[in-house]
């Protein structure tokens, strides 16, 4: 009887313990759940008071699903304060993360944007790419500042050196600064590149490796292909298409009843860089159909039908569509310089090319040029028009990206240690690239290997200028 009555005892202690801890799991769950909405929310650029919206939405789906764990859903809170709060929360904690990682940092560079916003206030993005012992990367935002007043070289040095404060990062370890070209930026005087290098000089400390952002350089290469003669026709055609509600329908409806390969045209937005030739294509594709519906619509407009025009059309259309092939190329996450110097370097070659196969009037690579030349035009294709165009843009191209061609041979040693040359490398770099080159266990792991992965593989005792080198290069 008392063994019974003990166990009777001890199921109804645990049956109580069960309640509380179940209880305090429940609670724990539900504030993770309203973080990672909350986290949701703000990646996805919602309003903070959306939170309320998808409660709503959860409580509906729980009364048909699960109506008896209504109750359990109800303790997520989501109003907008909630939301708000556990955005500033995540916020900090990653702040604090990065913090924490600038500490282990052996080298690190810097890329800076500044841009106003709908309030005219101009605001300073800075992003912070850092490399630890081991290779690991971390690439984060490091600060949203805001320039109140004027927004000159010395203002943004100032909102720069709060930054490095903040995060207590050593300025001996600065690679890079990466920049959008802006005479604020770049001013070797007065602007933020002048004013770190003076501020190098007086640490004692070698000047950063200056960076035009090189998507960015792309884009205004190719604004040397302006063509106005060209976009103006294209422009004014698709404003008169879209401009108006139901002209705007019946184009639509009338792309339909062709049974057209597109429904529609695309607005040309000169900010997008990659609007270009998408709006070319388009017009190049649906030309015949335009020019029979702006004819119906009592609009007559001429170019659509000269030859000489169509062949601009067509050489715009091909060249842009390979400028927009080039940016993609260097867009993405966790690309390195050399892999971005070598979709560069190669587009350069491609261009070299274009002119000899374009004088020659050799399209093969020009597939718009090609199907309307396959139509044998009585007007002859403009060949010293297009290889002049041509050979702006690569002169273009050959001014812009000047400044990478010089720091050629560090990009290479980056990229391939085994191949570079021991008598051109700096001293610092020559008996470690002696020792490398000739050393076949490391020849072998450098071919399967991904970059980082081969440098973090490195011994730091036999090779640590070189890893130096890498690491630098790598941010």
């Amino acid at each position: 009887m008392r063994a019974e009555k003990i166990s009777k005892l001890k199921t109804g202690l645990v049956a109580q313990q069960t309640t509380f801890v179940r209880q305090t799991q429940l609670n724990q769950a539900s504030v993770r759940a309203s973080f990672r909405v909350a986290q949701l929310i703000a990646s996805c650029g919602k309003p903070f008071t959306e939170g309320e919206f998808v409660k709503k939405c959860l409580n509906v789906v729980v009364e048909e699903v699960c109506p008896e764990k209504k109750d359990v859903f109800n303790a997520v809170s989501l109003s907008a304060s909630t939301i708000t709060r556990r955005v500033e929360e995540i916020g900090g904690n990653v702040y604090a993360q990065l913090q924490q990682k600038t500490k282990d940092f052996d080298f690190f560079s810097l890329a800076l944007d500044e841009s106003t916003d709908v309030q005219d206030t101009a605001e300073l993005l800075i992003f912070i790419r850092g490399v630890t012992t081991n290779f690991e990367m971390c690439e984060e935002l490091a600060a949203l500042q805001s320039l109140k007043g004027t927004t000159t070289g010395e203002d943004i040095f100032d909102k720069v050196c709060q930054t490095m404060q903040q995060l207590d990062l050593d300025w001996a370890k600065l690679a890079s600064i990466t920049t959008d070209g802006a005479p604020s930026m770049v001013g070797a005087s007065r602007g933020l590149i002048g004013r770190m290098n003076r501020e190098m000089e007086e640490r004692g400390l070698t000047a950063p490796l200056q960076v035009h952002c090189l998507i960015h350089q792309q884009a205004l290469c190719c604004k040397v292909l302006k063509w106005e003669s060209v976009m103006n026709v294209v422009v004014s055609c698709i404003n008169f298409i879209r401009a108006n509600g139901l002209k705007h329908r019946q184009f639509q409806q009338f792309l339909s009843e062709l049974k057209s390969a597109y429904g529609d045209v695309l607005y040309y937005t000169e900010i997008r860089w990659l609007s270009h030739g998408k709006v070319l294509r388009r017009f190049y594709e649906l030309l015949p159909e335009i020019n029979a519906f702006l004819k119906s619509k009592g609009k007559t407009v001429p170019e659509l039908i000269d030859t000489e025009w169509k062949w601009d059309l067509a050489f715009l259309t091909d060249v842009t569509e390979m400028l927009n092939g080039l940016n993609l190329q260097l867009q993405g996450k966790g690309k390195l310089i050399c892999d971005m110097y070598s979709h560069i370097k190669a587009f350069e070659v491609k261009l070299a090319l274009l002119v000899g196969q374009v004088q020659k009037q050799d399209f093969t690579h020009l597939p718009a040029t090609r199907s309307l030349s396959a139509e044998k035009p009585a007007v002859p294709f403009p060949g010293e028009k297009c290889v002049e165009a041509l050979e702006m843009l690569k002169a273009e191209f050959g001014v812009r990206f000047r400044e990478l061609h010089v720091h050629a041979k560090e990009i290479r040693l980056f990229q391939n240690p085994f191949v570079a040359d021991i008598d051109e490398a700096q001293p610092s770099y020559q008996f470690e690239l002696a020792e490398l080159q000739n050393c076949d266990v490391l020849k072998d792991a450098f071919k399967p290997n991904s970059l980082i992965d081969f440098y973090a593989a490195l011994p730091n005792e036999t090779y640590p200028n070189i890893r130096k080198h890498a690491m630098k290069m790598s941010t």
